[in-house]
């Protein structure tokens, strides 16, 4: 709804706003803006952290983290990690196991050393065939002498995977809490798509 306002009223707005600004004058120079990409091109040291954390990357499965690092779970315990950029309802149809799984590996009666070697061919491998979700079958580890051992260490692993975009332990049907729905990044082909 439109009110009409008296030419009179206008009038002295005008001349009120003219009184205030009387004495402000424009911006001339340019030089006086900032370029935020020069800015943050100039912050002492991000060349070296970008490297730093491009190389932190492992390229093998030797530069996973052994068992000695890795800090334990129960073996009821849910497993759940999201990088940041994954979109809310993703992660979500994830963690219900809406998404088709379209690999499977299995891990039990394999040594930390196999496993590892086994959970990274297995991420490059999914990579490598365009896969987006899977799963794989860790165990709970329930009576053995460190329990969830396996489970333990996946959830390290695959948190230093670059190719993993979150996880999350599995509906029942799929192994509960003794397996985790894996989401991975597309394929540089497919990305290219």
């Amino acid at each position: 709804m439109m009110v009409n306002r008296p030419a009179a009223v206008i009038d002295d707005d005008k001349k009120l706003f003219h009184e205030e600004m009387g004495d402000v004058a424009p911006l001339n120079k340019t030089a006086d803006r900032v370029d935020l990409k020069k800015t943050v091109e100039q912050i002492p040291g991000l060349a070296v952290r970008r490297r730093d954390a491009q190389q932190a990357s492992p390229k093998n499965c030797d530069a996973l983290s052994s068992e000695d690092h890795i800090v334990m779970v129960k073996p009821r315990d849910v497993l759940s990690f999201k990088r940041d950029g994954v979109q809310h309802g993703v992660f979500k149809n994830l963690r219900l196991g809406k998404y088709t799984l379209d690999s499977r590996l299995d891990l039990h009666r394999l040594t930390v050393v196999q496993a590892q070697q086994q959970v990274f061919q297995f991420i490059q491998d999914c990579i490598k065939h365009d896969i987006r979700c899977a799963l794989i079958t860790h165990g709970r580890g329930e009576n053995r002498e460190k329990p969830a051992l396996l489970k333990s260490c996946t959830n390290h692993w695959l948190q230093q995977l670059d190719s993993v975009l979150a996880f999350h332990s599995a509906q029942p049907q799929h192994g509960g809490t003794g397996s985790t729905y894996v989401l991975l990044r597309k394929s540089a082909k497919k990305s290219l798509e």
